[in-house]
């Protein structure tokens, strides 16, 4: 596996990544209309163009393949971590947090916060964070249920991660 930045020509890929994550994955959380308006079939392409345009967006890349991907700002907040159903519970996702944590820190972040899905929360727990806050955000016209969730991190606890 090789984590790198995201370049404009992964976009399709990164997008599939998400929807299958969205529509294998959480879908085990997540009720059918709920899964269906957090990973439309015909989303906003603009909107996701500009999301991947700003912070920093880095893959996971197994074999070629988008394995997963991650979007972190510098103020450490986790926009988004989503892992392709093809290559879960293979510290992908642990991976690219680690790596999202060290860059956050090399840009003065002290904290990761992130609003975490069901499905994702033990990933999170796993990886040191804890829970702040129930939430129930709605998208489309349907309420979903996440976490905000944070960590306190220091250059000691991540040194040598992010290049």
């Amino acid at each position: 596996m090789e984590i790198r930045p995201y370049q404009d020509n992964d976009f399709e890929a990164v997008l599939a990544c998400f929807n299958r994550s969205v529509r294998e994955i959480a879908f085990r959380n997540y009720m059918p209309d709920e899964v269906e308006a957090w990973a439309p079939v015909s989303p906003d392409l603009d909107a996701w163009a500009r999301r991947l345009e700003t912070g920093a967006v880095f893959l996971a890349v197994v074999e070629g393949q988008v394995g997963g991907f991650v979007r972190v700002e510098e103020s450490g907040y986790v926009d988004l971590l989503y892992v392709d159903p093809a290559h879960e519970r293979k510290g992908i996702g642990r991976s690219l947090l680690e790596f999202a944590s060290a860059w956050a820190v090399r840009h003065g972040a002290i904290r990761l916060e992130s609003d975490v899905s069901i499905s994702a929360r033990p990933l999170f727990q796993l990886m040191g964070f804890r829970v702040t806050e129930e939430r129930f955000v709605e998208r489309r016209g349907v309420v979903l249920k996440n976490f905000r969730m944070e960590k306190n991190i220091s250059a000691e606890s991540v040194e040598g991660r992010a290049r």
